[in-house]
């Protein structure tokens, strides 16, 4: 089994498959519009128009599982993405992407690479620990994700190669991007 066996739904409610993106070096993220981290899709967006021609893909997974951050329906998802941040990337529909209702995609995504961990030395990423130590100390168990916006980076061949934390911005990943193309 390998990331181009999976299909998803579109935010328009269409059938999508991931074997389409073979060859491309894919980001796959988890997202929300009322998150702390939402400006992400600024950033990410800016990647998606640098290198879509080079071989980049991005997919972005609104999920409602983080404190209530995508309560929005699907329209209002795509909308809101549109309007505030100009995002052409594709989208899905709403998902959970932790625990045992979790998208297909994120359980294997999170069964390939490992939660290692915030950068203690980010301030995002010690403030965000401690919010989970003492709100939902159970997210920080196992290999699951965390929050809004986790990023897995997966190469040509469909390898999932890394795996980035919520307070990593996407500017900071351009160049595993670049290595990859």
């Amino acid at each position: 089994m390998n990331i181009y066996d999976f299909k998803f739904k579109t935010i328009d409610g269409e059938d999508a498959a991931l074997d389409k993106f073979k060859g491309k070096v894919l980001l796959i993220v988890n997202t929300a519009s009322k998150c702390g981290f939402t400006p992400q899709y600024k950033d990410l967006q800016k990647l998606y128009e640098k290198y879509n021609a080079k071989g980049f893909e991005i997919l972005g997974f609104p999920s409602n599982q983080f404190a209530d951050q995508e309560p929005s329906n699907n329209d209002e998802v795509k909308n809101f993405c549109e309007i505030n941040f100009g995002v052409t990337f594709p989208l899905s529909e709403k998902v959970e992407v932790r625990g045992n209702d979790a998208h297909p995609i994120f359980k294997y995504l999170t069964q390939q690479v490992a939660f290692g961990g915030f950068d203690m030395n980010n301030p995002s990423g010690k403030m965000l620990h401690s919010f989970l130590q003492e709100k939902f100390p159970d997210f920080l168990l196992g290999d699951s994700v965390k929050w809004n916006f986790t990023k897995f980076l997966i190469d040509k061949s469909g390898n999932v190669v890394e795996r980035f934390e919520s307070p990593i911005e996407p500017m900071e990943i351009e160049g595993n991007i670049k290595k990859l193309l």
